[in-house]
């Protein structure tokens, strides 16, 4: 339960900054801010609730953030046409590695 815990709160933190970006574009902010608070507050509840059921702060912080980076950069190119370049590619390949690495050595 934990691991879905985690997924969500690396969904809502990717979904609230994908709302920050569109709130900076559209003429309408108010309902991206709401979208941006909203992922922001589910996102820290569901990372509560991942630690609160014994994941690691140290495993569970550096999955989330290193996912989130990861699925933002690629949600960016897909919905903004934002540039992806071989070094932005390599390093998601190194955060995917890293990320895997820790969890890795968690279970040691």
């Amino acid at each position: 339960m934990t691991l879905i815990f985690l997924a969500g709160a690396i969904l809502s933190e990717v979904a609230a900054t994908l709302c920050l970006r569109m709130a900076a574009q559209a003429d309408d902010k108010r309902k991206w801010f709401i979208g941006l608070g909203a992922g922001y507050l589910a996102a820290f509840a569901l990372l509560t609730l991942a630690l609160d059921g014994g994941l690691a702060l140290g495993v569970a912080y550096g999955i989330w953030a290193a996912s989130g980076v990861a699925l933002t950069v690629l949600a960016s190119r897909i919905l903004f046409h934002e540039p992806l370049t071989k070094v932005m590619s390599l390093g998601i390949a190194l955060i995917v590695a890293g990320v895997l690495t820790i969890e890795l050595g968690a279970a040691h």
